[in-house]
């Protein structure tokens, strides 16, 4: 059986990918701190942004994918926050890389001397990948730094089977965006309006992304914009 390790599968985009590849026949391994609500999904709880907390699950995971045929590990956990640049404690900046960029090493570490060829490594970037809008600093920094760790993941593990490649999602229908914006229909038309298709993005349909982007060798080292073509002003 083929299996997929994911971080963050319990809502949005994430639960998404989860069962997309569990219609597909996967085995899904779930990382995050709440366990995900759909049947077929193995959840190991811990939370990301502390530091250790991949590392103290190293064993239970090995198990969970040992004699896999393909295994691809999906970054997606990620917390946007409203911060500036100007107002950002280290401490704070500290908790968002840990959980975005630290977290998917250690993930990294353990998971890759188990992946066969064939294997993929997906991380789950953002418009906001390269480039920035005001309000979210860390959320950018962290991205950013997401789309170097990829590149270098392309690099560095040429040679053995494996392939990477990030999606970046446009604005996507997720509990995150709509505690974000609010209730506020003005506020909706107008990022909706961004999006040469004039609504959100699915999360379903970032899903399916990943899935092909995980059986396509052809897209190593690639980040591939996933939204909808987003109208620049």
């Amino acid at each position: 059986m083929n299996a997929l390790v994911i971080t963050g599968a319990t809502s949005g985009i994430g639960r998404a990918i989860a069962t997309r590849f569990l219609v597909d026949g996967w085995g899904v391994v779930n990382l995050s701190r709440r366990p995900s609500p759909d049947p077929g999904v193995e959840s190991l709880l811990c939370d990301l942004s502390e530091p250790g907390a991949v590392e103290s699950l190293r064993d239970d995971l090995l198990g969970r994918i040992a004699g896999v045929g393909r295994l691809c590990v999906v970054h997606n956990a990620s917390a946007m926050r409203s911060d500036r640049i100007d107002a950002l404690p280290s401490e704070a900046l500290r908790s968002v890389l840990e959980l975005n960029i630290v977290g998917a090493n250690a993930l990294n570490q353990i998971l890759l001397p188990e992946m066969p060829p064939g294997s993929s490594l997906i991380y789950i970037g953002s418009t906001l990948a390269e480039k920035a809008v005001p309000g979210v600093a860390s959320y950018v920094i962290a991205k950013h730094a997401l789309v170097g760790m990829m590149r270098a993941t392309c690099q560095d593990l040429a040679g053995r089977g494996l392939h990477t490649c990030m999606i970046c999602p446009g604005f996507t229908d997720t509990e995150q965006l709509r505690g974000l914006i609010g209730d506020n229909p003005e506020t909706l038309a107008g990022i909706e309006s961004m999006s040469a298709f004039g609504r959100l993005i699915e999360p379903e349909e970032i899903a399916e992304t990943v899935a092909f982007a995980a059986q396509a060798p052809v897209l190593n080292g690639a980040v591939i914009h996933a939204n909808l073509g987003q109208r620049e002003r």
